[in-house]
């Protein structure tokens, strides 16, 4: 028999520290520095979740670039996040969440008040905390959060998009682009999308697109050679240059939502409403959090993506090391589809295109 020696009946050390991915200051890609920090805790009111994926944003873009308001530094970036729950604090094991537990997280002020999901764990508030079930590889789980959220808010509530309704996306390469091609679609739609790059439209017509454009900067004309009287809804994702036009390309009574800023450029300088939008054509907005992305929804897209039914896009994935890379893939538009952070190297063999 072989002896038990004295420091095998120790218990193991508890964990203290953790891998994250830390901006000291605004700048380029270089200063996303992997780190070592302290484990965070769960406080009351707060869950810590076992980070296995994020996907990456032009949100954390804007914050590393020195555009966001109200951000301190050092911080770890990173607005959402999947994985399991690891730590309750004592007496907050009800309310539906357990240790174990799949969940995603987003927004809430993740990655710019408190750190985010660039980490091996991360805390957050549990009111921002989506359970849900699914045997879906995590790098493609990672790719999911904040992105439908965003598509299903804009379609939904930025635009009540109706079955049998003409859509115009614009920029439709973008991880959301492609997000609201699949919704839109399954809700009947029919669908124009634009792309700077012609080489990229055989992929959008494999997403669903049924009228790809060729973003030259003005695509009225084109769109309104396919739909006349101007589309019934639009969804701008480009930013402010090209909202004008986004407007032109749109029908008297027919809405257009400002959801994203692929440009990094969001305001209009010296607005005048009735000079800038075209006479009876409506302007929204959307911008929505954890608690727009129902858990049944969350749920329901899940699960058709591991069937086969609805695709989710191309997917490209980085691991830890590898996210100041994955930053200036972002910012100089190198690829196309969802970025996607995962925490296990072996993620990695994951399939880029379900």
């Amino acid at each position: 028999m072989t002896a038990i020696r004295q420091e095998d009946k120790q218990p193991p050390t508890p964990r203290c520290t953790m891998r994250a991915v830390v901006l000291s200051q605004p700048g380029g890609p270089e200063n996303l520095v992997l780190s070592t920090v302290p484990l965070p805790r769960a406080r009351p009111g707060w869950v810590r979740i076992a980070v296995r994926a994020f996907g990456l944003n032009r949100s954390e873009l804007h914050t590393r670039l020195g555009l966001s308001q109200g951000v301190s530094f050092p911080r770890v970036l990173g607005i959402e996040a999947v994985g399991v729950i690891d730590e309750l604090p004592e007496g907050e094991s009800d309310g539906g969440l357990s240790r174990g537990q799949q969940v995603a997280t987003m927004l809430g002020g993740m990655g710019r008040v408190f750190d985010g999901g660039y980490a091996e764990y991360v805390v957050v508030p549990r009111r921002q905390v989506i359970p849900f079930d699914s045997t879906l590889p995590w790098a493609v789980l990672g790719a999911v959060p904040e992105t439908l959220q965003t598509a299903h808010g804009s379609l939904t509530i930025g635009l009540d998009l109706q079955r049998g309704q003409t859509l115009l996306i614009r920029g439709g390469t973008s991880a959301l682009g492609l997000a609201a091609t699949t919704l839109a679609k399954d809700r009947g739609a029919t669908v124009l999308a634009t792309t700077r790059q012609p080489e990229r439209a055989a992929a959008l017509r494999a997403q669903g697109v049924d009228h790809v454009i060729i973003d030259d900067g003005q695509v009225a004309r084109a769109v309104r050679a396919i739909a006349p009287e101007g589309v019934d809804a639009a969804l701008e994702l480009v930013g402010t240059p090209t909202l004008p036009d986004t407007l032109r390309a749109t029908r008297v009574h027919g809405t257009v939502c400002f959801t994203g800023m692929l440009s990094n450029r969001w305001t209009v300088s010296e607005f005048y409403p009735i000079d800038y939008i075209p006479r009876g054509v409506r302007l929204t907005a959307y911008s929505g959090g954890a608690g727009d992305l129902p858990a049944p929804v969350l749920q329901a897209y899940l699960d058709r993506l591991a069937t086969g039914e609805l695709a989710i896009g191309p997917l490209h994935l980085y691991t830890l090391d590898d996210i100041p890379r994955a930053h200036a893939d972002l910012e100089h538009n190198r690829v196309f589809g969802k970025l996607v952070g995962v925490i296990d190297p072996a993620g990695l063999a994951t399939t880029v295109q379900r």
